[in-house]
């Protein structure tokens, strides 16, 4: 009798239980030769059919393309997230789902129609709809599978802990799907019936939707916000070390925001549970948030930037963000200070820094070229800016300096009356201590007009003093690696952003209305959560004794009392 060598090793990894040892899809094993969840994604597309069967007369189909990423999970494996696996091996939305969120697309009598109900002695009325479910329209849907994620809210704000390290799931990337309806009855009205599914398809499908993944190219009648943007960066690593535009990062970025400005205005417990009402959480029960979000580029460009051990992906992008009503609220009231809200928040990530990866550092390529003139040196910075008329003239609320402490004062406000709608009193007196509290005894914000590009005065200091030493006159001055600019494994105190500079002119063909006009022009600004260190003291100092001198920096936030 043959003796197979180690049996359990030549199982598929789809069939192995989710123990150590056997399959831990969910697992980022750093400096592993191959990762379970790369071996689980090659297993199953080797041998999924290489084409579906295409779906029978009777049923009505139409095809949509997702904006990034889309996952639905199984439920199959404890802990991993993977998708539904359906006919010949293709992933697929399932029918049920997609049943489920048609329903509450419908009205009352809609539902009844579509749908079915159930009697008051219990049976069941089947409705006059069969839901198909969706599957991907070529073989597009197995490239990318394998999905990275990076908690990252109590390290960025809250302390300075790492809530856990990177996991993976199993995602299709940019999917185009198409989904199937049939009847059993005649007659059917297919265009409201459509209509109807595209309401539904407007709320995301499959997991993590309030993140970015499931949402279609086009959304209707549930849009709190929307514009356009640009910027530039570091990409996400994939497994494979190649780069992606991950859509969640402006997700991330307004929910750490809203933390940092709630969480001046009220104590952390009462922040959480404004911020978890908003963009969702699993705490508990878990709960969907208010805010949903998707983000479709209209161009994407992923490169590379360095040289050996320092080389990184790159993105750079344009493209529209769009701010999503996820589910529902009490009144049109509370549905206008929403809006205004998760504008405002935009509005301030974009003001004083950015979003993903380095977001606290002004984009080093643009502002400190020579900087990488001296060999290998990492990627530093990332450069966000809107983009369109629409845009520049109603996004961009801060045009000079003076404005930038009128402009805050007025996202905090705008995040008080959102708290008094909820019933909650805010209460400043008692903040949070998290390190990033947007609170006037916390934060300072600083700032300069620069003339162009190579005006910026602070970027030069997170590399070298800000002040050199004078003997027996002045000391050196300097933030560098400390705990103000941070290090390796500690966030820093200071962000440092380049703002552009938009005005606005005259339409000389409509006096009334105004036209944006870029400039060479930033607002150089810098935002201090300072410490009891010898050097944020000293710096606070430094810049205090520069604000009147022609390149100094203005203090503009706290404001003084008028």
């Amino acid at each position: 009798m043959t003796v197979i060598p180690d049996p359990a090793k030549k199982v598929p990894m789809m069939f192995r239980a989710q123990i150590n040892g056997r399959c831990q899809i969910q697992r980022l094993i750093p400096g592993a030769e191959e990762q379970d969840a790369t071996r689980w994604a090659d297993e199953w597309v080797d041998k999924a059919y290489p084409n579906l069967p295409e779906p029978g007369t009777e049923v009505q189909t139409r095809t949509y393309t997702l904006t990034w990423r889309f996952i639905t999970n199984s439920g199959q494996d404890e802990g991993v997230i993977r998708p539904v696996i359906g006919a010949r091996g293709w992933p697929f939305y399932p029918g049920s789902s997609m049943k489920g969120i048609f329903r509450r697309a419908c009205t009352k009598e809609q539902a009844a129609l579509y749908c079915g109900t159930i009697s008051a002695d219990g049976e069941l009325q089947p409705g006059i709809l069969r839901f198909h479910g969706g599957y991907p329209t070529d073989t597009a849907w197995t490239e990318n599978l394998v999905d990275i994620v990076h908690p990252q809210q109590n390290w960025q704000v809250k302390n300075g802990n790492k809530e856990s390290g990177a996991f993976i799931q199993i995602s299709l990337y940019k999917p185009e799907l198409q989904f199937g309806i049939s009847s059993n009855a005649k007659n059917v009205d297919w265009q409201t019936v459509w209509e109807i599914w595209e309401k539904a398809l407007s709320t995301g499908i499959g997991c993590r939707v309030c993140a970015g993944y499931g949402q279609p190219e086009q959304h209707k009648g549930n849009i709190l916000y929307q514009g356009r943007i640009k910027g530039q960066g570091q990409a996400a690593k994939l497994i494979d070390g190649t780069g992606e535009f991950r859509a969640n990062i402006f997700r991330a970025g307004l929910r750490g925001h809203a933390l940092r400005i709630f969480g001046g205005l009220t104590n952390a417990d009462i922040t959480e549970q404004i911020v978890n009402q908003l963009f969702g959480s699993v705490q508990g029960k878990g709960n969907i948030g208010l805010l949903g979000m998707s983000f479709r580029d209209s161009h994407l460009e992923i490169d590379s930037f360095g040289r050996g051990s320092y080389a990184q992906p790159t993105y750079n992008v344009e493209g529209e963000l769009v701010w999503l009503l996820a589910s529902q609220l009490a009144d049109s009231q509370q549905e206008e200070a929403l809006k205004k809200l998760v504008a405002d928040l935009t509005r301030f990530a974009v003001v004083l820094g950015g979003f993903g990866k380095s977001w606290r550092r002004a984009d080093h390529r643009l502002f400190y070229e020579e900087y990488y003139e001296e060999g290998y040196k990492p990627l530093i910075g990332c450069h966000w800016q809107w983009l369109g008329e629409r845009s520049l003239v109603r996004d961009v609320q801060v045009r000079k300096l003076e404005q930038v402490g009128e402009f805050i004062d007025k996202v905090r406000q705008t995040a008080q009356d959102w708290m008094q709608l909820q019933g909650i009193t805010p209460n400043p007196k008692q903040p949070t201590t998290w390190r990033e509290a947007w609170h006037p005894q916390n934060v300072q914000v600083w700032g300069r007009q620069a003339n162009d590009r190579e005006d910026s005065e602070a970027i030069f200091w997170l590399h070298g003093p800000y002040q050199e030493a004078i003997s027996r006159t002045q000391p050196e001055g300097s933030i560098y690696r400390s705990s103000i600019t941070g290090q390796m494994g500690q966030i820093g105190r200071l962000w440092h952003r380049m703002y552009p500079l938009v005005r606005l002119v005259k339409d000389p063909k409509n006096p009334n209305k105004p036209l944006p006009k870029t400039t060479a022009g930033y607002l150089e600004l810098l935002t201090l959560f300072p410490d009891d260190s010898p050097e944020s003291k000293q710096f606070v100092k430094f810049l205090n004794s520069q604000q009147n001198q022609a390149k100094g920096f203005q203090k503009l936030w706290p404001r003084s009392p008028s």
